[in-house]
Parts: C-alpha cells; structure tokens; sequence
C-alpha cells in the first residue's frame, strides 16, 4: 500500500511539474487568491493554440484586494461563473469589478459533505473517485451549462472567469470538458488538472492536520487520498462515456453543445 501511494505521488508530482514550466505565464499575479490561471497556450491536435487571455479558473476570490480587481478590470475579466453552492457562496461572496456580469451555477454544491460527512467518506476510501463518478455525471449538465453560453456569448474582446472554492475539483472537470472540446490531447488536460496539487499546495498542507485529527487516518494517507490523480479526471470523462455513449453525445443533450457550437468555440478560442 505505501508503495502504491509513492508510487502515485511521483506520478502526479511528475504530471504537475511539466504542467507548471509555464507558469509564469500562466499564473495571475493576484495576492487574494489561490490556483488563478490562464487556460490558454495549449497545443491542440489540428495544430492550433488555445488563445491566452480569454479564459482563466480560480480558486475562491472572496479575499481579492483593490489591486487584484484593478487586475481582473484590465485583463477584461468581466464574466464570472461561481460553481459553489449558495450557503458557500453567501459565507464568502466574490469581490470582482464593478458590472461583472456574475452567474451562480450551483448544482450539486449544496450536497458537497461538510468536514463530519468527510472523514465518515475518507475512513471508507475512494472520496474523490465517487465524486468525480455517478455523481459528476449527474450534475455536470446543469452545472456548466451556464459556462458554456457565457464562453460562447462573451465579447471576443472580453474574458470569462470560472472558480469554485479551491479551483480543482469542479472547476477542474469544468476546464478538462472546455479543452477537451476544443480538442487538447488528453495528456495535457490532465497535466492542467493535477497542477491543482502544486498551486494549492499551501492550502492544502493546512487542511490534512485537522481531516486527520478528526478521522484518526495519518496526514499521509488523507493526502493521498484527497490527491487529484489523472484517474479520476479519465473516471469523470468514462462515467459521460457510460451514460452518454460519447462526450459529444453529452455536450448535445445535456448542455446544447452541437457541432456548431463545438465549431463556434473554436474559433473563437484558438488560432
């Protein structure tokens, strides 16, 4: 078992560590928050780029300062998609430029466990793996559809910014779907995905100390188990699969994403 767990945690530390040679770029330098990045620059498999500057993930922005927003306003950030649920959203409401045009998407958040919920789900094993599972697949169409009409109805000149709580879960299944459709190799949209271990790394050291207090488990083994492993994103697009037949079937029932959608998203988000 403790080697399956190394074993793993070089991978996704390997994972990460190629995702992150561009972080410089692809980071926003923003003191109020956490995992704020570009989605752009990824090479896609018809030999286009994902355009930089249009589309950006985060982790909560509840704690942005003057200057951040200052930030947001010149990068044109003025179309924001919060994938909490509404008590989450309420306890820590974003602070974003004036006008932004804000939209809650909260399906599926308001049943996301509370810390009791999840050390009973972390001493079972496999939290993440029915998260991203039956789950996902349940809610994942009511909770992004909402970004996907702001993506396809945003002024070009304008960018759209999606985030959860710490940007990797939700708003990680929300950017593997955004590249996926725009046609980025799989290696890389799990290379974007597991990042979330190196960005969040602080904030995710604080959390492992009370979850193992709580749950009686070792700080190592909640760590493993709270991971982002490119498993489970592959588990995310294989229970669509199951339910669906295809990713593309999903796109079509569940969000309104045909292949003029697909065509006009494109377009407009590589080159």
């Amino acid at each position: 078992m403790k080697k399956t767990i190394i074993i793993a945690a070089i991978l996704v530390q390997t994972l990460a560590n190629a995702q992150l040679t561009d972080s410089i770029k692809r980071l926003v330098p923003v003191k109020g928050a956490l995992n704020f990045r570009d989605v752009g620059g990824y090479k896609t498999t018809d030999g286009k780029e994902v355009v930089w500057g249009k589309v950006y993930r985060s982790a909560g922005v509840d704690k942005l300062t003057p200057e951040d927003i200052k930030l947001l306003d010149k990068k044109k950030i003025h179309t924001v998609v919060d994938f909490r649920g509404v008590a989450e959203s309420k306890a820590a409401p974003d602070r974003l430029p004036q006008n932004t045009d804000y939209t809650l998407s909260p399906a599926g958040s308001d049943s996301i466990p509370n810390p009791a919920q999840m050390v009973k789900l972390l001493k079972e094993g496999g939290f993440l793996e029915k998260f991203y599972g039956i789950d996902a697949v349940k809610y994942s169409g009511d909770r992004f559809r909402p970004l996907f009409v702001k993506l396809l109805t945003a002024d070009k000149k304008e960018a759209v910014m999606y985030h959860c709580t710490g940007g990797r879960d939700r708003t990680g299944m929300a950017t593997a779907l955004f590249l996926y459709v725009l046609q980025v190799p799989q290696e890389k949209i799990e290379e974007d995905y597991v990042a979330s271990n190196i960005y969040l790394k602080k904030m995710n050291k604080g959390m492992m100390a009370p979850l193992a207090k709580m749950s009686g488990l070792t700080e190592a083994q909640i760590e493993n188990e709270m991971a982002l492993k490119p498993e489970l994103i592959r588990s995310f697009f294989g229970g669509i699969k199951t339910q669906y037949g295809s990713v593309e079937n999903f796109l079509q029932q569940e969000m309104g994403i045909g292949p003029k959608e697909i065509n006009i998203l494109r377009k407009k988000y590589t080159k």
